[in-house]
């Protein structure tokens, strides 16, 4: 299965939208094994990659935390902080060092609500970060789960 290339800030926001968002942008670093957040914790930021590799995890009651997804340089890390009630619907652990741009999600918010033309381009994009890890989740179930169901036939 190939991973599809993350879907980049300059491919979906223009010059102008990309500029006012990486306006708001603080550079931060998370040490190899940190916790970013934990799922149900309240989200009020969320952060773009610049190097290093966070995983994306589903707590599982009992067990160890299942990996979901694996999230690299240019990929969005959070999309809970757009939808209310703005709570972690996973945990997300850096694997690596990483370095990252961090944003008030809040801040951003405020912004979208007062500029319609620059939320939906937000929203837009992260739409799309959801749309494509959604048929990634599809397809990663289909190679575990098919071969199972063909033979049950």
């Amino acid at each position: 299965m190939s991973t599809p290339s993350p879907i980049r800030l300059a491919a979906v926001l223009s010059t102008e939208h990309r500029g006012r968002l990486m306006a708001l942008a603080r550079e931060v670093n998370f040490r190899e094994g940190s916790r970013i957040f934990d799922e149900g914790g309240r989200a009020d930021s969320f952060w773009i990659v610049r190097s290093g590799t966070v995983t994306l995890q589903l707590p599982v009651p009992g067990r160890r935390a299942a990996p979901i997804e694996s999230l690299g340089p240019g990929e969005l890390v959070g999309w809970s902080w757009l939808f209310p009630p703005y709570t972690w619907q996973l945990s997300a652990e850096a694997m690596t060092l990483v370095r990252a741009y961090e944003f008030d999600a809040p801040t951003v918010r405020m912004q979208m609500d007062a500029d319609p033309a620059y939320g939906s381009a937000i929203g837009h994009w992260v739409g799309r970060v959801l749309a494509m890890r959604l048929q990634q989740t599809r397809t990663r179930l289909l190679d575990l789960y098919a071969p199972r169901l063909a033979t049950t036939r």
